[in-house]
């Protein structure tokens, strides 16, 4: 999905896929080739690619979206921005490198979102939010204004988050969820409104 918003963009060209199942290895994925793992990425850079995406999602845990992003910055590459041309980004908004922002997003005045966050399609983040970096924003997720979203969380499937409300890190908000109060670090919320899921888990026991 990535590599089609940029091919949209029409300026830039995806010279192939890494990943590290070895039965991908020199196969073609949407016309693109996948070159191997992720060690290649120092011959790539001294080879003169210079930018890189990170093409899986977080479903749940963004560690390791958040590990490639590091790694081939490591390598001494950049992250390239991809917003799909049927998005609607302010232009007052402020993007982190790396950014991808599918079809039919929203990203609202004065929004800063940080680096690799993923909003995907028909997800609103209304004005002044700020996101942290590695966040992923599912499908159809809508975060009200003035929000705030600590690094490597993810906003679940369908699921609302009411204005003003702070989110905090490493947080797994479960899709369909309606957050209408803070959340704490570390924390995996779930239904209307969001309650912790270990509460969950006990009242089903009743």
């Amino acid at each position: 999905m990535v590599a089609e918003v940029l091919r949209l963009r029409g300026d830039c060209e995806v010279v192939g896929f890494l990943d590290p199942r070895p039965d991908l290895h020199e196969e073609m994925v949407a016309a693109i080739p996948v070159l191997g793992d992720d060690s290649l990425l120092p011959a790539l850079r001294k080879r003169g690619v210079n930018h890189f995406f990170v093409g899986i999602g977080g479903a749940g845990d963004n560690g390791p979206r958040a590990r490639l992003f590091d790694l081939a910055t490591a390598a001494g590459m950049e992250a390239v921005m991809a917003i799909h041309p049927g998005a609607m980004v302010s232009p007052s908004a402020k993007l982190g490198a790396g950014v991808t922002v599918m079809a039919g997003a929203i990203i609202g005045t004065g929004a800063r979102l940080g680096r690799n966050v993923l909003v995907n399609s028909g997800a609103i983040v209304e004005h002044d939010c700020v996101i942290g970096d590695h966040v992923h924003v599912a499908t159809g997720a809508h975060i009200g204004g003035t929000v705030s979203v600590g690094r490597l969380s993810h906003i679940g499937l369908g699921a609302s988050v009411r204005q003003c409300v702070r989110i905090g890190e490493r947080v797994l908000v479960g899709a369909g969820t309606v957050v209408v109060s803070d959340v704490p670090d570390d924390a995996c919320v779930v239904g209307v409104p969001a309650r912790p899921l270990r509460a969950a888990n006990e009242e089903e026991k009743h």
